[in-house]
């Protein structure tokens, strides 16, 4: 498969020219600062968002909002956790659209190329992509489709409590973004010995999860069994479920899982760490994965 990255510059404001070094992915602008009731204007940088049309086969099939950088990814990890494709095999060339109406949307658009032997619904793809949580389908019709694509885990990795303390710190340190802006979340993936693999960052918890998965499947590291995926901010139902996609049997964040999170990885035999905080951690799902220290088997 063909992840065609060419580079792709893009035209520097005057605040941007103001402050100097700067990353794709973020973008300066000019603001008001107030500090002890004195007022002063200046420039800093925010992380950037824009929307990304992935087309598969020429056809649109969804839109979502993201922080340029790692596009080809993203896309590829959103087909394979979305369950669209099965393998990055089915995918032959990801690549960005130079043939687009609005000159302004050239870097925003993929286009996805599949073997000629792999056919996809996009109808229905488009119809789940665009239901929210308030469109009645409840916990349990998810739950349900999720298990469909993905089997419970049958992963024998144990993980010893020691092994999660110094993850965030580690996925801290690799967040390039977020040290400029502090407005981007992050997701790294750590083999079972603690050694980062990849760290990906997003304005969108669940884009940075994706990259984090096209990462893995460009490399073809796929199944990810034996692999812990840490997340900023909480386990959500969509994470859990992205997670078991991928056949990654352990999520971690410094934040609280979800209700339907819990249920799926009770389901899925899935574990979630929450509260990972200084050394201290809350497991949900399937518990027995977690071990103390000289209890790995």
């Amino acid at each position: 498969m063909l992840l065609h990255m060419p580079p792709r510059p893009r035209p520097l404001k005057a605040a941007q020219d103001a402050c100097g070094d700067w990353l794709d992915g973020l973008r300066c602008v000019e603001l008001t600062r107030v500090r002890a009731g004195r007022a002063s204007g200046c420039d800093d940088r925010v992380a950037c968002e824009e929307p990304l049309e992935i087309r598969v086969a020429g056809a649109a099939l969804v839109v979502t909002m993201r922080t340029p950088g790692h596009d080809e990814e993203l896309a590829l990890g959103f087909l394979l956790s979305e369950g669209v494709v099965q393998s990055a095999a089915d995918v032959t060339a990801i690549r960005h659209c130079s043939a687009v109406s609005d000159p302004d949307a050239e870097d925003n658009v993929l286009q996805v190329t599949l073997r000629p032997d792999v056919r996809v619904e996009l109808q229905r793809f488009r119809r789940n992509f665009q239901a929210t949580s308030s469109c009645g389908v409840c916990g349990k019709t998810s739950i349900e489709a999720a298990l469909r694509s993905a089997p419970p885990l049958e992963d024998l990795t144990r993980f010893t409590t020691d092994f999660f303390a110094p993850l965030p710190e580690r996925m801290r340190a690799a967040q390039t973004l977020f040290s400029h802006t502090g407005g981007l979340h992050g997701a790294a993936l750590f083999a079972a010995d603690g050694a980062l693999l990849v760290a990906r960052e997003d304005i969108g918890r669940h884009n940075a999860v994706d990259k984090v998965i096209g990462w893995a499947a460009a490399d073809r590291r796929m199944p990810l069994a034996g692999t812990c995926l840490l997340v900023s901010g909480r386990i959500s139902y969509e994470i859990a479920q992205k997670a078991l996609a991928a056949r990654i049997p352990v999520v971690a964040a410094v934040s609280a899982p979800s209700s339907l999170a819990v249920e799926l990885a009770e389901r899925a035999r899935l574990t979630l760490v929450g509260f990972l905080r200084d050394g201290a951690m809350n497991v949900y799902g399937y518990r027995d994965r977690v071990v103390s220290r000289g209890s790995v088997r």
